[in-house]
């Protein structure tokens, strides 16, 4: 495969994620997208967040091509977690808008480089902070699609959405007294295992 080629198959499979991310938002208000619904506080916002943030830093910061006016919180060391949830100033649009800042910045770096162009990731180990723009991408495919995983069961604990994309949601055919006997059967299998 040519090396446009191989490009152009991760740059697709990067943009799929960042879709179905963008996605797992349509439909919900400022309360929702906020709500943490686990234990670690994750949520969909957040999640929209870190990913302008760690694509800002690994497609822009890495090859020399730092985003131009970046939000003060990206350099924000002293708050914990400040990429993972937004703050009662930053609106949704706020942040969609910046992730969609990124992904053009990102994008742009994307089309301009070769796979095999060099790059640091200064916040990585010293021996393996040089790496390429191919390994980047496959470095952003893999943190992106985790992310959409969060997001997709996030999306389903706040009001029951699912699927893989709004025009193709890759789930089996059923309806709601299908699903919940298929919920059924696997807790049954599951309390199979209780040793208790």
């Amino acid at each position: 495969m040519a090396d446009d080629d191989s490009k152009e198959v991760l740059h697709r499979y990067l943009r799929a994620g960042r879709e179905a991310v963008i996605w797992k938002l349509d439909g919900l208000g400022e309360y929702d997208l906020r709500r943490p619904l686990v234990p670690s506080g994750t949520n969909l916002l957040g999640l929209v967040k870190h990913l302008a943030a760690t694509e800002a830093g690994y497609f822009g910061d890495t090859f020399g091509r730092p985003l131009r006016d970046p939000p003060a919180w990206f350099d924000d060391d002293d708050e914990p977690n400040v990429d993972m949830w937004a703050t009662r100033d930053q609106p949704r649009e706020q942040i969609v808008e910046l992730y969609r800042r990124v992904i053009d910045h990102a994008d742009a770096t994307i089309d301009t480089l070769p796979l095999d162009a060099v790059g640091l990731v200064l916040w990585w180990p010293a021996n393996r902070q040089e790496t390429t723009l191919q390994h980047i991408l496959v470095h952003m495919i893999a943190e992106t699609h985790r992310h959409a995983g969060h997001a997709d069961l996030v999306r389903e604990l706040i009001d029951g959405t699912v699927g893989l994309r709004k025009d193709n949601d890759n789930m089996a055919d059923g309806d709601t007294a299908w699903w919940a006997d298929y919920r059924q059967r696997l807790q049954k299998t599951a309390q199979s295992f209780d040793p208790h």
